[in-house]
């Protein structure tokens, strides 16, 4: 793999700095591994000082469809923070496999996957082709702590 191909380079490279990992929020693991598969549990957007969520709200009535997709990143960052401290480095990964993306929706709002775009945009931003996945992004009625986003990611790895 050549040197700006490799996701650690890719992000030095776009002047990402990974969050610290956050910790669980119930009696669940932050990342399972099975096999090949690397399962990372569902990520809300905690606020960049670690003082709790980034943001409360629902996509089409607070949080604007920008907003929301600024928020899917922040999920997405945090994913890869648990990869690496999974793993020890992004360079582990092969692809990511799946993204589901679960958005707190006022009543009519339709555009779930344009908010999860903000969290595959940086996953092919980091991986390049081998960052693209199947998803899903379904609008539901509440999520913990009323914050408007939570994704969850499938990797394989080596």
């Amino acid at each position: 793999m050549a040197h700006e191909e490799r996701p650690e380079h890719r992000l030095a490279d776009l002047g990402i700095e990974l969050p610290p990992v956050p910790p669980p929020a119930g009696l669940y693991a932050p990342a399972v591994r099975s096999g090949s598969q690397l399962f990372v549990s569902g990520q809300v957007p905690r606020a960049a000082d670690g003082s709790g969520v980034a943001a409360v709200g629902k996509l089409g009535h607070d949080i604007t469809v920008e907003e929301g997709a600024a928020l899917a990143r922040v999920c997405a960052l945090q994913a890869l923070a648990v990869v690496r401290a999974e793993l020890g480095s992004l360079d582990r990964v092969r692809r990511v496999v799946r993204v589901a993306g679960y958005v707190a929706s006022a009543p009519g709002f339709t555009q779930h996957p344009a908010v999860i775009n903000g969290a595959s945009q940086l996953l092919l931003d980091v991986f390049g082709e081998a960052g693209r996945h199947a998803r899903v992004a379904i609008g539901v009625a509440e999520l913990p702590a009323g914050v408007p986003v939570e994704v969850e990611f499938l990797f394989e790895v080596d």
